[in-house]
């Protein structure tokens, strides 16, 4: 299965850091949106999208990338590390969700977790979730992963 991971990753790594363990078990290609085109996830089997989350919405530059994106037929999923839980009736993957939906995509699901976060007010106390991703949150991350594999 040919599988790619558009990520947005600006702050600490950590986003990066689950798409990598995400990767691993895929075997995908874990790259940033300016890396591609908004041509070449047609030729996937499974796209993953994800991004740390800014103000409670995934990053300007992934949602760009999938606006961008042409229609297509294929198999995506969203995945997000942020400071803060997702909230269950304003979840932060839902746009992105949505975006894809309109694409034609069919979306097999959404990955969250906690990364560092040094945000504003933050800051101040030296950020919070300071070893986050962890060992358990990238082993769930290659939990989600292996649920998207098709044999």
């Amino acid at each position: 299965m040919k599988t790619l991971l558009v990520c947005t990753s600006v702050s600490h790594g950590s986003t990066r850091r689950v798409a990598e363990a995400m990767g691993a078990v895929l075997g995908a290609r874990v790259v940033a949106p300016q890396e591609v085109s908004t041509a070449e996830p047609a030729g996937y089997d499974l796209v993953g999208f994800g991004s740390g989350v800014f103000s409670h919405r995934m990053h300007p530059d992934l949602l760009g990338f999938v606006r961008a994106l042409p229609a297509s037929s294929g198999r995506a999923f969203v995945f997000a590390t942020s400071g803060l839980p997702e909230l269950p009736l304003a979840p932060f993957t839902r746009p992105s969700v949505r975006l894809l939906e309109g694409k034609g995509f069919e979306v097999e699901g959404t990955f969250a977790c906690r990364g560092f976060d040094t945000w504003a007010p933050f800051k101040l106390i030296g950020g919070i979730n300071k070893r986050r991703p962890n060992g358990d949150d990238l082993a769930a991350a290659r939990a989600f992963a292996e649920g998207r594999r098709r044999g």
